[in-house]
């Protein structure tokens, strides 16, 4: 008996798995509006990694439609969302590289480069280079949009960026102190002495730098 269980089981596991592979199988040359509802529906499902494969078909396929525009900037948004910050990244790069006019499309999809950035910081996260390419990604984007409506957010996600840099540089004063290398702990207290921020009252909260700064 267990083994015509068994044997009823594989059967219904052979067929389930021909199934989905003849479904996917027949994902090709769909026309872009079924590519798009099929992303859309990946996305709705939360199937992020299907909606990639989804999107190279529809993208080889379809390479002048005006739906891949509007897949990019989708897929770079769920990808934010589910907190995949390079590859949301990877999607505004694509953007920008196909439909930027250096104007204002260009314009928002650095600004949403800069808050994935950001968001991603909301993560543990001590890479300092990061903090610092964000720091210079957002001086190069008031230079080059000086009016932009995203000012106030840009401005107050820079702050955030310079303090982060700030509390890591001084916890690292703090840690050369602690193991006695003076010389490179005087190089830090100098570096916090010339800092803009070196005479601001900045709280010291119990949670992280990487935390309290970013949340």
């Amino acid at each position: 008996m267990i083994n015509i269980y068994k044997f009823l089981a594989s059967i219904f596991l052979v067929v389930m798995l021909l199934g989905c592979s003849d479904k996917q199988a027949k994902l090709y040359n769909l026309t872009p509006e079924e590519w798009y509802s099929q992303i859309l529906e990946n996305i709705k499902s939360n199937e992020l990694e299907l909606a990639d494969k989804y999107y190279v078909s529809m993208a080889s396929e379809h390479v002048a439609s005006p739906l891949l525009e509007q897949i990019l900037m989708i897929l770079s948004q769920a990808h934010a969302n589910n907190e995949e910050y390079l590859l949301a990244n990877f999607y505004l790069n694509e953007y920008v590289k196909r439909y930027g006019d250096n104007a204002e499309k260009t314009e928002f999809a650095e600004f949403l480069k800069i808050k994935a950035n950001f968001d991603s910081f909301l993560q543990p996260n001590r890479n300092q280079k990061l903090i610092q390419d964000s720091i210079n990604s957002i001086e190069k984007f008031l230079y080059l949009y000086p009016n932009t409506k995203f000012k106030p957010l840009v401005q107050t996600m820079l702050v955030k960026f310079k303090l982060a840099i700030y509390s890591l540089d001084k916890e690292i004063a703090n840690l050369y102190i602690r193991t006695g290398r003076d010389i490179s702990a005087e190089i830090y207290k100098e570096k916090l002495k010339q800092s803009p921020l070196n005479d601001a009252k900045i709280l010291n909260p119990e949670r992280p730098w990487y935390r309290r700064i970013f949340n």
